[in-house]
């Protein structure tokens, strides 16, 4: 499982020119899964999201993470994380999962992280062509694999 986390000030999904998720301050997640992805995968992830230190504390130190500073998180799949671009200029999107597999582990996800956060988070919706707009704050930017645990 592949996501990429941003430090946002605010960030929405337009699905059909209607939001589906908003937030003020916190994290927008894009999530990609691949069919070697488990339930282990989204526990680990969860906690990492849920207590990275992303967010200033007095002393302008990136020392807090969104569970601390009351903060929401916005979770948005996105299969073309696990696009290989390692042969020609078309990528291949051969290792993401398809919807069978992989909307309920982003269901998954969405209920680990609501345990984590202990409150409800926004989210797109799965496989729609999702408009997503945001204000990164710092910019702060974090890609994490659960497959490459550094």
């Amino acid at each position: 499982m592949r996501i990429v986390i941003q430090r946002v000030s605010e960030a929405a999904v337009r699905v059909d020119g209607q939001i589906t998720g908003s937030i003020g301050n916190g994290l927008l997640v894009l999530m990609g899964v691949e069919d070697a992805d488990t339930i282990e995968d989204i526990e680990w992830l969860s906690n990492k999201i849920v207590n990275i230190r992303l967010f200033n504390d007095a002393d302008g130190v990136m020392n807090l993470s969104v569970k601390e500073i009351g903060g929401d998180i916005l979770l948005v799949s996105q299969f073309t994380l696990h696009a290989s671009t390692k042969k020609g200029n078309r990528p291949s999107y051969i290792k993401a999962s398809k919807g069978d597999f992989a909307i309920p582990m982003y269901e998954t996800m969405i209920q680990q992280l609501v345990t984590d956060l202990g409150k409800p988070i926004q989210t797109g919706i799965f496989g729609a062509d999702m408009k997503v707009s945001l204000l990164n704050d710092g910019p702060v930017t974090i890609v994490i694999d659960s497959k490459n645990k550094e």
